[in-house]
């Protein structure tokens, strides 16, 4: 097992024996110097703000938001100072400001290890002679940037959504889950819901197959408030469709609980962020060819580097195309991704970021099937029992701005702003149960332009970072402002009834409709928060803070008068505390509330009632294995009043009076022996009930939240010898029953359990790196219903597929 190394109570350890052992291998990475690994280090930028401090403290931050590690003794920083690093710079520039003054050089070696030296007079510091080295060296875990194109790792130690301040997830008082970029590469995640497989308490839920991503989290659904981007909100329903395309995600970052205090409308399961790849200063380039079942083909491409020589420009480019077909019946899609990045770093002190995203292509609405009494018909896997209508055509364009400029060496200010443009032209079939052999196809037909579709996002924050009474502070303020607007034209009808056992279709009748409403709705929504957390003594971390908002809507039907819904405000708490009582535990509790202010839309376009929340959450973390595993383990007991679900009865949403969701959750990920990576997941969720509403409601199961589910993945590399750069590896997805609607008529979805494998090959071609890869999913091609949207809704699982694919890295 390799050592990494760890700050623990003030003091590194040194592991004398392996080092004897790994001694040749050290001397040959520094008579190498400059090893691809060792290059990206040097040259990548990073953003830091380490203020003035003791130097071991200063090393502490700069390993942390760096990504790199320390070797030295601890009488070599006995009582010096560090000047505080300030900038987006690289380890080099950074290492140049932390140790200035001290007299102390350093050494970046292979690995992204670095060494800290007694400086000679008038020397540099990357051409010391390796004569100069200490006795004793331990070279630690390789570690890479969490922003590397060729970091493997399967766990990240820090993650931002949770904070906004990138605080380290043993430090914060929530559960907060991440999934890698080498996760995603290893499940060929194509869609958003392919990677929240693997995080605990957050299952299926859209009934919809391509069309939509929806899921719910500790027991609710996430519409209509969405997921996010980047801490941008994108929201659901008629606003966007498809999916969200992953081809230029880094990662997928997910907060438990209420969030309302960063997020303001956020769905109290939990916020889902996707974290999107930035331009870096060392070039990189990738192209992937990917073609499986069903006449399934997607292109990807990912280029970055610096546009011009100072680095002061960088750029990066994703761009996706995807074809498929399905296995059911009359279903397709087709999608066009682009997205364009820009970094202008103006100075070490200020950068600014420009971004596009263009989403176009079309999919098949396909509800599913319905259920015959307590349980899904029994019909073969390809029925579709919705109309030959053409397809949805959907096209979103997002453009956004953001800069940061560091005040001083302890406060940094940040703006952002994003703009959603979002066309539709919908055609929908709801099948609609009418007895056991018969459903009324209901159709709907939705249009509107970019134009009529768009949503403006502002947000402002201002970070400090200082000491009261010997208590560190990190200070955020901010504030956010959210603007949507919808001009929708629709059209909608009972239509012609069908048998489910031999279904005639009747042609594009849908699509041919004039619209007979005009629905226009308008929300504002705006919110102040201030966060502070605190380190306190014997290791104890708090978390404590507010937020207000004030939200209003207003619905405008066939150019009439505007139905204006009362100003809503409202002011949320959270807070928290951990104790990390040995370096490599933490244990912690929090209490949240959540404020959902703007509803989803009731019977007759009428604005629901306001859902608020509140949780209590308790847990543990721990770092395994030399810090390369991460594990939580959490319990939580969440309350949301003013539940909005859709009646799959009715076809509308409505509020149910009270739910409450209780249960524990653990989740596991990182590198269990070198080339041994696993992510895995469990829930168990024995409470998930309506608690107030309607005589039907009460006691109730809430829709799509199985009492047990979990999942595992798990991935060996060779290391070395004639087999090195295979990679096997193979997962389970497991399922327990869920209900298809939270009243007395709800259906049962069965349990299920299925298996995928992976087999890949990657070796080098002269400077480049080429992967090959093949997946199969529903190994044993088990018969199953992984999410429904009410009874009449139930989506069905994909038999066995098989997915390949080619990736060349340069």
């Amino acid at each position: 097992m390799t050592p990494q190394l760890a700050f623990k109570s003030g003091k590194i350890p040194l592991y004398l024996g392996l080092a004897a052992l790994i001694a040749p291998t050290m001397l040959l990475a520094t008579e190498v110097g400059n090893s691809a690994t060792g290059s990206r280090a040097s040259t990548a930028t990073h953003s830091f703000n380490i203020a003035k401090q003791p130097l071991y403290a200063a090393l502490n931050a700069l390993a942390e938001q760096g990504g790199v590690q320390f070797v030295f003794t601890e009488e070599m920083v006995e009582g010096l100072v560090s000047p505080g690093v300030s900038g987006q710079l690289s380890i080099e520039e950074a290492l140049t400001q932390a140790l200035k003054g001290t007299g102390l050089g350093y050494r970046i070696g292979n690995g992204n290890t670095v060494t800290l030296e007694a400086k000679p007079a008038g020397n540099g510091n990357s051409q010391l002679s390796p004569s100069t080295m200490p006795a004793v060296t331990v070279l630690g875990q390789t570690t890479y940037d969490s922003t590397d194109p060729y970091n493997p790792a399967y766990s990240l130690p820090n993650a931002s959504t949770a904070t906004k301040t990138d605080t380290p997830i043993m430090e914060t008082p929530f559960s907060v889950q991440v999934v890698p970029k080498q996760v995603l590469e290893d499940i060929q995640a194509v869609r958003s819901t392919d990677a929240l497989d693997y995080v605990s308490g957050v299952f299926k839920a859209s009934g919809s197959g391509d069309y939509l991503d929806w899921t719910t989290r500790r027991g609710f659904s996430n519409y209509p408030v969405g997921d996010y981007r980047d801490g941008m909100p994108l929201p659901l329903g008629d606003f966007i469709v498809g999916g969200r395309d992953l081809a230029n995600t880094e990662k997928v970052e997910v907060l438990k609980g209420p969030a309302s205090l960063l997020y303001g409308m956020a769905v109290p399961g939990g916020v889902v962020n996707y974290v999107i790849k930035k331009p870096l200063a060392t070039p990189y380039y990738s192209l992937q060819q990917q073609f499986g079942s069903y006449d399934f083909y997607r292109t990807t491409l990912d280029a970055t580097g610096p546009i011009t020589n100072d680095k002061s420009l960088l750029y990066r480019f994703n761009l996706a195309y995807k074809s498929a077909n399905s296995f059911r019946d009359m279903v397709n899609s087709e999608r066009v991704f682009v997205a364009p990045t820009i970094t202008w770093n103006i100075s070490p002190k200020t950068q600014v970021n420009f971004e596009m995203e263009y989403d176009t292509g079309h999919v098949v609405f396909d509800r599913g099937i319905p259920a015959i009494g307590r349980h899904p018909a029994e019909l073969p896997r390809s029925r579709f029992l919705g109309e030959a209508n053409p397809p949805t055509e959907y096209e979103t364009i997002i453009l956004g701005m953001n800069w940061t400029h560091a005040l001083n060496d302890n406060w940094t200010f940040s703006h952002r702003f994003n703009a959603v443009y979002a066309g539709v032209d919908q055609v929908a079939t709801f099948p609609s149960l009418v007895d056991s052999n018969t459903v009324n196809r209901f159709g709907a037909h939705s249009a509107n332009s970019p134009e009529d579709q768009a949503l403006y996002f502002n947000s402002i924050n201002l970070t400090g970072r200082f000491d009261t009474w010997g208590f560190k502070h990190t200070l955020l303020l901010g504030g956010d402002y959210y603007r949507k607007s919808l001009d929708n034209f629709r059209a909608s009808f009972f239509g012609s009834d069908v048998n489910i056992y031999d279904p005639a279709y009747l042609g594009p009748s849908i699509a041919q409709a004039n619209p007979s409403l005009k629905l226009d709705s308008k929300n504002d929504w705006f919110g102040l928060y201030l966060q502070d957390q605190i380190k306190l003594p014997l290791n104890i971390s708090m978390l404590a803070g507010f937020r207000y908002d004030s939200a209003e809507s207003s619905v405008t039907i066939n150019n009439g008068n505007p139905t204006i819904n009362p100003r809503q405000d409202s002011l949320t708490p959270r807070g928290g505390i951990v104790w990390q009582a040995i370096p490599e535990l933490s244990l912690y509790g929090s209490y949240s509330e959540n404020f959902t202010g703007i509803n989803s839309s009731g019977f007759g376009g009428s604005v629901l009632p306001p859902e608020t929340a509140q949780q209590w959450e308790l847990g543990a973390k721990a770092e395994l294995f030399d810090k390369r595993l991460l594990t939580t383990l959490a319990w939580f007991d969440l309350t949301k009043q003013n539940v909005g679900v859709f009646n799959g009865l009715l076809g509308v949403n409505e509020a149910i009076g009270e739910a409450r969701s209780a249960g524990l959750e653990a989740d596991a990920k990182g590198e269990i022996l070198s080339g041994w990576n696993m992510i895995a997941s469990y829930a168990y969720t024995p409470d998930a009930y309506v608690t107030k509403g309607n005589v039907d409601e009460i006691d109730q199961r809430l829709r799509g939240v199985p009492k047990h589910g979990g999942s595992l993945y798990t991935t060996y590399e060779f290391q070395a010898g004639t087999l090195q750069g295979l990679k096997l590896g193979g997962g389970v997805i497991i399922r327990g029953s869920q209900h298809t609607d939270p009243n007395a008529n709800t259906a049962v979805l069965p349990g299920y359990t299925t298996l995928n494998l992976l087999a890949a090959y990657a070796w080098q071609v002269g400077e480049s790196k080429l992967t090959t890869q093949i997946n199969v999913n529903n190994l044993l091609d088990k018969e199953y219903f992984p999410a429904s949207f009410g009874r009449n809704g139930i989506e069905v699982g994909s038999p066995r597929a098989f997915m390949g694919s080619v990736r060349i890295e340069y």
